[in-house]
């Protein structure tokens, strides 16, 4: 506090009559009071914390209340490197871009650790999990944007090595986010990485595109919690899993939301021995369909190329939402009905964000129907029922069907002795093991898996394929009477074309699911037979 004292001393203008004696004294006297207090109060969160870890005996050696100068130099040596390393990391992300971005991200850092204080003070037994949690869903959040930023900068594309150390540190990070924890801690470190995410979103908006955003959020999630209820009603699961499984959903997202960034912004890949050019799936499709069946009218591999597209958009959002299932819900798999409506909350969470964050769907609602001009709730309504109801209930139906195969897979041995109990045999399984030799087992596991899968995707690509397929016909008919040719007077001309997918997907699909659901070998609880760990090799 010295050189501050003398440089506020050399500061002072003639007219004022401060003592040069007594003004240092005083201030050097509240300071060491201050500094006696704080060291006084930090002594005792530190007994208190090692209260249930360490011996009132131990404790008590520790006085008079200050810690050894080796405890005090480590501490503030750990504390700056942390709050360097975090400015570094926020330094010109969104909210901490402004004029005064230093001082938000120093006020932030600070009052998440007063926070974490009073958290650690009041719920010591816990405290340390959720702390950790929050620190490591905002450590990622911010190391991925950051990432992100440097992968899409102009610079970016022209060094091999900081695209493919960007691309590593991404796929370390992501993996890191669904480590090995409890569903709850999980729960916390997704919620945070979730909340730091929408933040940064948000603050990087307009003031006009900030509230269409929240108002878009706000109305997508009546519908989420409306299915989760719905489905919830089957079989009862903890709250912190349901939690997880819907933020683990919404973050199953990123691979096609990556992807389509990667796509607009028109980067290359840059590798040291290779490069990739991302191209729309359309294009891909074209290119493979006018290969194969180039004799064909150009009408024909237009629609060929079409669903073959929207099958590979399923894939990859089913094998998505297949990794985050598995990643987060695999310790609390207890029947074939917990993978099952795990898998729908996936779904719901997908489709949540799914609505949220592509441009077209409930933003674009909100901004045409509620917030330009007079509202038009009757239009609102057409488009915001048809997104719930429908689009919800394909992810649901796809992602539940795979969660049935996919539960059968992992509880393959009760399983198949149920089956060989009721004189039952599968086929393919008996006929590798007899020819080849293959554990019946594990192809009866992988089969379950591929044949789930296969469902799931080709639900999903033929929906979308059944949606666009009007605009891709002759004439691009709406209704029923207009394929078909019906004359003007026709009924079929009050039936529109979606209604038959709706029909498919939200009856059939609903009366399948609840079907699977009550049935007794799927309520049933189950073992999963660990088959990944081995015994060690004896030399």
């Amino acid at each position: 506090m010295l050189p501050t004292i003398a440089h506020a001393q050399e500061d002072l203008g003639p007219t004022q009559t401060v003592g040069v004696s007594s003004s240092p004294l005083v201030f050097l006297v509240g300071m060491v009071l201050l500094a006696a207090f704080l060291a006084r109060f930090s002594m005792g969160v530190i007994n208190l914390c090692f209260l249930e870890e360490e011996s009132l005996a131990s404790i008590e050696k520790r006085h008079p209340y200050l810690p050894r100068m080796r405890v005090v130099a480590s501490t503030l040596i750990i504390t700056a490197l942390m709050v360097v390393l975090s400015y570094k990391t926020i330094a010109g992300l969104a909210p901490f871009d402004g004029p005064y971005g230093t001082a938000l991200a120093v006020g932030t850092m600070c009052a998440f650790g007063l926070v974490a204080l009073v958290g650690r003070l009041l719920w010591p037994a816990a405290s340390k999990q959720y702390i950790f949690a929050a620190l490591t869903g905002t450590i990622i959040t911010f190391a991925l944007i950051g990432f992100q930023r440097s992968i899409f900068s102009p610079t970016a594309a022209r060094d091999p090595f900081v695209m493919t150390m960007g691309l590593v540190c991404i796929i370390v990070a992501w993996r890191f986010l669904f480590g090995p924890w409890r569903p709850p801690v999980k729960a916390f470190v997704l919620g945070t990485f979730i909340f730091w995410v929408c933040v940064h979103m948000l603050s990087s908006a307009s003031h006009a595109e900030r509230i269409a955003q929240l108002l878009a959020s706000g109305i997508a999630l009546i519908p989420a919690i409306i299915w989760c209820m719905l489905f919830l009603g089957y079989h009862r699961q903890r709250l912190s899993m349901v939690v997880l499984m819907f933020f683990s959903g919404m973050l199953s997202t990123a691979p096609i939301l990556l992807y389509d960034k990667v796509l607009r912004s028109g980067l290359e890949l840059q590798f040291f021995l290779f490069r990739i050019v991302p191209e729309s799936f359309t294009q891909t499709s074209n290119t493979f369909i006018s290969g194969r069946i180039g004799g064909d009218s150009p009408y024909h591999s237009t629609i060929a190329a079409t669903f073959v597209s929207f099958l590979l958009v399923g894939l990859i959002e089913e094998l998505s939402k297949f990794w985050v299932l598995k990643r987060s819900g695999s310790s609390s798999f207890r029947s074939i009905d917990d993978v099952m409506q795990l898998g729908i909350i996936v779904a719901i969470g997908f489709a949540f964000a799914e609505n949220v964050l592509n441009p077209n769907y409930f933003l674009s609602f909100v901004k045409d129907y509620l917030v330009s001009g007079s509202p038009d709730w009757a239009g609102f309504m057409g488009n915001f029922l048809g997104r719930s109801i429908l689009t919800n209930m394909v992810h649901i139906v796809s992602t539940g069907i795979f969660g049935y195969y996919f539960g059968i897979a992992l509880f393959s041995q009760s399983y198949m002795t149920e089956d060989r109990k009721m004189g039952r045999r599968v086929f393919l399984p008996r006929f590798l093991h007899y020819i080849l030799r293959l554990p019946e087992e594990e192809v009866f596991q992988r089969e379950m898996a591929l044949m789930g899968m296969v469902v799931a995707v080709v639900l999903h690509g033929v929906f979308n394929f059944l949606v666009t397929l009007p605009s891709l016909l002759p004439g691009q008919p709406t209704t029923i009477g207009d394929l078909v040719g019906a004359n003007p007077q026709s009924p079929l001309h009050f039936v529109a074309i979606l209604v038959i997918p709706a029909l498919f997907y939200v009856v059939g699909g609903f009366w399948l699911l609840t079907t699977l659901f009550s049935s007794e070998r799927n309520i049933k609880e189950r073992v999963v037979r660990v088959t990944d760990v081995r015994a060690p090799a004896v030399a």
